[in-house]
């Protein structure tokens, strides 16, 4: 009960917020619903009566004349409204319903806190409520109206039926039964056909995008994978068919039960009660058998109208459900949160007694250290050491479970969140292209003429620039084929490049950037961060990184393990030290070491000489 209350708050919700949008909609649907229904009843009560009558009593041509001509008008008229709002008025508002609904939805996921994205249950009631969300909606709103007018229309129809003959009524139960019984038994049986395919369903969808997306072309063809996906395809259309066998039995009586109920016994049964009365007992006109039988038609499809709308709505509910939870989900941590204006100086940067957990595992714990204005700090350690997780908190993408972070020793809570995020610019490793212009991806906003000097210097300092001008229109090429066909295609690295120019470009106090050579050799790597630090020199340097060559000439290192620093200081201090920071090093330099003797051994023996 709680759940079909909720469905119906849904649905109303539903036409609340298309009205908010776009009133037009909601009124023209409201509208082609009361003349659908008015046609319905003026046929088969009014007008077939009419013209009975009017032949039997034997009327003047000219009065059944101008009844007809009136009828073709109303009729033509109501064709011409409906024409009207498919040919201009529904695909006018349609643009108007998607862009509102769409704005409302894009701005609440640029609203939402990061976390949220990060939570498999919230996400999928986001992916759920975006889906066709401007044609679901308008739909829903249709349904709300078939619900009330099929409510109104019903109430008409029996009061017209009962008008004429008072026993017919009594004819009009058995459409009642087959709609609200076996049809509801047939939407159960459905509920839990689907309930039990859903499985199956979603490996048949995994295998679909294994074969048609490109991130799996190469290990398909290298491999004997296709196999393997043709087993788990096999495998889950059977499981749709052991599915649909289990519930074929029991769906096919409901189904012929309905049938019976709704049109069999309401339409033979009229003609033979119709008959009767018409030539056996002759307590009934020719004039009323029309109308019962044409308004027993009538009725019916008006109640399978409603019905089906009924059904509609609670089905509808599950949608708008997901949809009013995302729109009305207050964030813990909005992007608009006010607060004091930090200003551009940089003082310092203290993590204080900081531990946070995400989903009951502590990831970072009892954290404490401190970045001074102007210097050069690393991060490094292991995976999942809690480096990227200490960026995160230092956005404020999360706050701390415990603890405080301060910025010139207030806590960041005190500041405004948008002005406070401005004073970073980052390159973050799992870093994303946009289907834009190279220009554009390293601005990351719409970029202006006087912008291309600085887009070139930053282009130039990340190393890429050379790359960037073999483009077919330099700078202003557009990355990706996402929706050019002419797009640019790049390596790893030279996108990791651009990345690291949009840090270069943003003229900012802190410049953070987390694993900026992952993609890089160690030579174009020396380049960058020699680049890096060159023109880093009046800012404060945050780097990432589990290279540990490329962070000696760091200031100061921070040597993280298990979410909090067991080590810090320089890299010759940390190296005197012979803990965990110097056997890392040593690993890593023997490693590399190792890698560069096999590439030594590899071009002597690819010249026919000895080791």
């Amino acid at each position: 009960m709680k759940k079909r209350t909720r469905a119906i708050r849904n649905n109303f919700y539903a036409m609340k917020l298309l009205w908010k949008i776009c009133p037009s909609q909601v009124i023209h649907r409201a509208v082609t619903q009361i003349l659908g229904y008015f046609e319905w009843l003026f046929y088969s009560a009014f007008f077939m009566r009419y013209v009975i009558n009017a032949l039997e009593t034997e009327q003047e041509f000219s009065a059944i004349m101008t009844f007809l001509a009136i009828t073709v008008t109303v009729f033509a008229s109501i064709s011409i409204y409906n024409s009207y709002f498919e040919g201009k008025v529904l695909p006018i508002t349609q643009v108007i319903v998607n862009k509102g609904l769409n704005k409302l939805l894009f701005k609440k996921s640029r609203k939402v806190e990061l976390s949220c994205f990060e939570d498999s249950e919230f996400y999928n009631k986001y992916t759920l409520a975006m889906e066709q969300a401007d044609v679901r909606l308008m739909n829903t709103v249709d349904v709300i109206w078939g619900v009330i007018f099929g409510v109104a229309a019903s109430v008409m129809s029996f009061w017209l039926l009962y008008d004429v003959d008072k026993i017919s009524v009594l004819f009009v139960l058995f459409p009642v039964i087959g709609n609200f019984v076996f049809n509801r038994k047939i939407g159960q049986t459905e509920f839990k056909r689907n309930q039990d395919m859903a499985p199956h369903n979603r490996k048949i969808a995994y295998v679909n995008r294994v074969m048609y997306l490109t991130d799996y072309a190469k290990e398909v063809r290298l491999t004997k994978a296709f196999a393997l996906m043709k087993r788990h395809y096999t495998e889950a259309i059977q499981g749709l068919i052991d599915v649909t066998k289990k519930y074929t039995k029991f769906a096919m009586v409901m189904h012929w039960f309905r049938v019976q109920f709704t049109f069999t016994f309401i339409f033979e049964g009229m003609l033979i009660y119709g008959g009767y009365r018409t030539l056996v007992s002759q307590t009934m006109s020719l004039a009323q058998l029309a109308v019962i039988t044409s308004m027993m038609v009538s009725s019916t499809w008006i109640l399978i109208g409603f019905t089906e709308s009924l059904m509609e709505c609670f089905k509808n509910g599950l949608f708008v459900d997901n949809l009013r939870n995302f729109l009305e989900y207050e964030e813990k941590l909005p992007e608009d949160y006010e607060g004091d204006d930090p200003g551009n100086t940089i003082e310092s940067i203290v993590f204080k007694n900081v531990s946070f957990s995400y989903k009951d595992t502590e990831i970072i714990h009892n954290l404490n250290l401190e970045i001074r204005g102007g210097k050069t700090y690393a991060l490094v350690g292991h995976n999942g050491a809690g480096k990227s997780t200490i960026i995160k908190l230092l956005m404020r993408f999360y706050d701390p479970t415990e603890g405080e972070i301060l910025l010139n020793g207030r806590n960041i809570k005190e500041y405004n969140l948008q002005k406070y995020r401005s004073l970073f610019a980052t390159a973050f490793q799992d870093h994303q292209m946009l289907s834009l212009s190279v220009m554009e991806n390293v601005l990351m906003r719409k970029a202006k003429p006087e912008d291309e000097e600085q887009v070139v210097n930053a282009l130039k300092l990340a190393g890429v620039y050379d790359k960037v001008q073999t483009l077919p229109q330099g700078i202003h090429s557009i990355l990706t084929r996402e929706f050019a066909e002419d797009g640019q295609v790049l390596s790893g690295g030279e996108y990791q490049k651009i990345v690291v120019a949009r840090a270069f470009v943003k003229n900012c106090p802190i410049k953070i950037f987390d694993e900026p050579s992952s993609a890089l050799d160690p030579i174009a790597e020396y380049q960058l961060f020699d680049n890096i630090l060159k023109s880093g020199r009046d800012k404060t340097m945050l780097f990432i990184s589990h290279r540990l060559s490329s962070v000696q000439n760091a200031d100061w290192v921070f040597m993280l393990e298990d979410g909090m620093v067991k080590e810090e200081g320089t890299h010759k201090m940390l190296m005197k030290m012979q803990g965990l920071y110097a056997d890392m090093y040593d690993k890593q330099a023997e490693n590399y070491l190792a890698t560069e003797r096999s590439k030594v051994t590899d071009g002597i023996f690819a010249a026919g000489g000895e080791v």
